[in-house]
């Protein structure tokens, strides 16, 4: 009787397809970066589901907690999304405690955006894991290889 070979034994090598003007998809990176996402994502996602809230109330209170002050049109700006999104969200979070909106001292029709002390909770309490998680995989590293990988990202964005 023949042995069958396992799985890892006869993977074939991963699909390189090239890429016009730049060379090849490297389809490992993408990988990686979907499943570092997947479970970068995962730890919050628990904490943010036991109050009904999503990835867009992640968001929001993330950079409201880091920019204190900030109008909504500047998180509109940051977050990239619609009027009617950030409205549904930003409601759930003020009506529930987490952000509170002031009328700005200039103009009155400009909301100001501050993380209440549930808020600021909160939003440690989400990158508490994700920090740990991020030190983990920077383990050993050296810090020329910290500002490196910042760069990286840095150069994934769009902005």
């Amino acid at each position: 009787m023949a042995r069958k070979s396992s799985p890892a034994a006869t993977k074939p090598e991963p699909l390189k397809m090239p890429m016009e003007n730049t060379g090849i998809i490297d389809f490992d990176i993408i990988e990686l970066l979907f499943f570092s996402y997947r479970d970068f994502v995962s730890d919050p996602d628990a904490i943010l589901a036991k109050s009904g809230f999503g990835r867009a109330h992640h968001r929001v209170v993330h950079f409201v907690n880091r920019n204190p002050g900030m109008t909504v049109a500047d998180l509109l700006d940051t977050l990239k999304i619609t009027k009617q999104s950030l409205a549904r969200v930003l409601k759930q979070l003020i009506d529930s405690g987490y952000i509170r909106q002031i009328a700005g001292p200039e103009d009155r029709r400009q909301r100001k955006l501050y993380p209440t002390e549930a808020g600021r909770e909160l939003a440690f309490a989400l990158a508490e894991p994700q920090s740990r998680r991020i030190e983990k995989a920077f383990d050993g590293a050296s810090a020329e290889m910290r500002e490196g990988i910042k760069a990286f990202l840095r150069g994934m964005r769009n902005t």
